[in-house]
């Protein structure tokens, strides 16, 4: 299936932090048929690096990033479901963020783009699906910064969400997943190509931004995945070099993997995105979940990992928990596996049967209610 990304631009959009972006664009792809009564869309929402070709094959021959769960006869069924994945806000991809021009100056925005928050790229997601006539979403769905924006659309608009699937995730971010992302920033800034954001018409920080890559996938990845595929094996050689250079194949990985990263994605989007992570908070800074859900009725099904350490799976629980407090309709499943975080991207078998399962039932929940 060959796709097309497609393009939306809206006047304004106003962003929490209480400035307003003008004009802004965002990029995005449709898989599937949308039915005549409009009931059959679902939203996928991407995780931090990811864009918004999730599925098919586009026009250079590249796979969609979760093109094993979105397609007929798949989880997300594009012989039943309407498909929708769009770029965030703040993104690198088609949508608005700090590369794209700036209408004031003619030049990039580079770090004058106003923060913005996972909120906020909720906000113009919502734009997009009223752009596309769709009045309720039959589902929002999505893995790690996917998942917080399931959550936020759960939260911020119920009425137009029939059910939620958050997939390794949190409803706020850690100590310790900040500390993580701020590693990351660092590394970007320390790197002398930054020039303070503004290096679009110069060499650009690849130093500092593929450190940073090289830092957030070691977190991707379990102690059991990397043992498994690395363990402390040896790059074309059969001892030590007693040097700097490359000796393990692990290392040569992790390079490999950052020098592939600063050739589809800004730095300053990077920090801006991360930011965005670790300001996330589902309770407003309030500390209480509680009172997020008492009114929502979208059902929600959760899904984490058991080898998942950077969104470990009590985070996931603690969600399901004060769902159950207030009565909500929640389903729970904390799957066997050895991937890590990237599990929801790589380990998809028992994932499918169980988001099948679940859409099915709620089409035939929204069918009965309509």
């Amino acid at each position: 299936m060959i796709v097309e990304t497609q393009y939306a631009r809206f006047d304004s959009i106003e962003l929490e932090g209480g400035t307003t972006l003008s004009p802004v664009d965002i990029a995005y792809e449709t898989y599937g048929r949308l039915n005549e009564r409009r009931s059959n869309a679902i939203l996928i929402t991407h995780a931090f690096t990811g864009d918004a070709h999730a599925a098919g094959v586009s026009k250079d021959g590249k796979p969609g990033w979760w093109d094993k769960m979105i397609g007929p006869g798949l989880a997300f069924d594009t012989d039943r479901y309407f498909v929708i994945c769009s770029n965030v806000l703040g993104g690198c991809q088609g949508t608005t963020g700090p590369a794209s021009e700036n209408p004031a100056t003619g030049l990039p925005y580079g770090m004058s783009f106003p923060v913005i928050t996972i909120r906020d790229m909720v906000r113009l997601q919502r734009m997009l699906v009223d752009h596309l006539g769709i009045q309720r979403l039959l589902c929002v769905a999505g893995g790690s910064m996917g998942g917080m924006q399931a959550l936020q659309w759960a939260v911020s608009y119920p009425e137009r969400v029939q059910c939620c699937i958050p997939i390794a995730t949190t409803w706020r971010h850690s100590a310790q997943q900040i500390a993580f992302n701020e590693v990351g920033r660092q590394a970007i800034m320390a790197d002398p190509d930054w020039c303070g954001g503004d290096y679009y018409d110069k060499k650009p920080p690849a130093r500092g931004l593929s450190i940073a890559r090289m830092v957030g996938h070691i977190t991707y990845m379990s102690d059991d995945s990397m043992r498994e595929k690395f363990g402390r094996k040896l790059r074309e050689k059969e001892k030590f070099g007693f040097d700097f250079g490359v000796d393990f194949e692990v290392e040569s990985y992790l390079r490999y993997r950052g020098s592939q990263f600063v050739t589809r994605f800004d730095a300053n989007s990077y920090m801006y995105i991360t930011k965005a992570e670790d300001y996330f908070d589902l309770t407003q800074g309030t500390g209480k979940l509680i009172d997020m859900f008492q009114t929502v009725t979208t059902r929600f099904l959760v899904i984490s990992f058991t080898s998942d350490w950077l969104y470990p799976s009590y985070q996931s629980q603690e969600i399901v928990k004060v769902l159950r407090r207030v009565n909500g309709d929640v389903a729970y499943c904390d799957l066997q596996s050895s991937y890590g975080h990237d599990a929801f991207l790589v380990d998809i078998e028992e994932q499918t049967e169980i988001v099948r399962g679940f859409l099915d039932s709620t089409a035939r929940l929204a069918a009965v209610a309509a």
